[in-house]
C-alpha cells in the first residue's frame, strides 16, 4: 500500500473530538486508539519516533491527530510489513528528511 493511500485510509480513521479546538488525547487514550499497549508508547516517545514530540501536561505526555496518525503510521509498517523498531527509526528520521527537503523546496519555489 503506498504511503498516499494508506494517509487517505488511515487519518480517516482517527476519532475525534467535538470540534472545540485541536483534539488531544491522553497516553492511555492515544495508545487505545492507536491499537497499542501504554507502555510501547512511552517507549516510541522515549526512543523518539514521532516527527515532533508529544506536548506534555505535567508528567503525561498529550497527544494531537499528528502524532496519532504517526503513531498509526508506525504500527502499519510494524505489523503488517514486519518492521523493526529498529527500522522504523531509521524510517521516521527519513520521513523528517523528506519534509524539511519538502518545505525548503516550496519555499525556493515562491521566490
Amino acid at each position: 500500500m503506498s504511503d498516499r493511500v494508506y494517509r487517505n485510509t488511515y487519518a480517516l480513521a482517527i476519532v475525534r473530538a467535538p470540534a472545540t479546538g485541536p483534539s488531544t488525547y491522553s497516553l492511555e487514550q492515544a495508545a487505545q486508539l492507536g491499537g497499542v499497549h501504554p507502555e510501547l508508547l512511552r517507549h516510541y516517545c522515549r526512543i523518539g519516533l514521532f516527527t515532533k514530540a508529544p506536548p506534555r501536561s505535567g508528567a503525561e505526555p498529550i497527544f494531537d491527530d499528528a502524532t496519532l496518525y504517526e503513531l498509526r503510521r508506525l504500527e502499519h509498517y510494524r505489523r503488517h510489513h514486519g518492521v523493526s523498531r529498529r527500522t522504523l527509526r531509521v524510517m521516521c528520521a527519513l520521513w523528517r528528511e523528506i519534509e524539511t527537503l519538502q518545505s525548503e523546496l516550496r519555499v525556493l519555489r515562491r521566490n
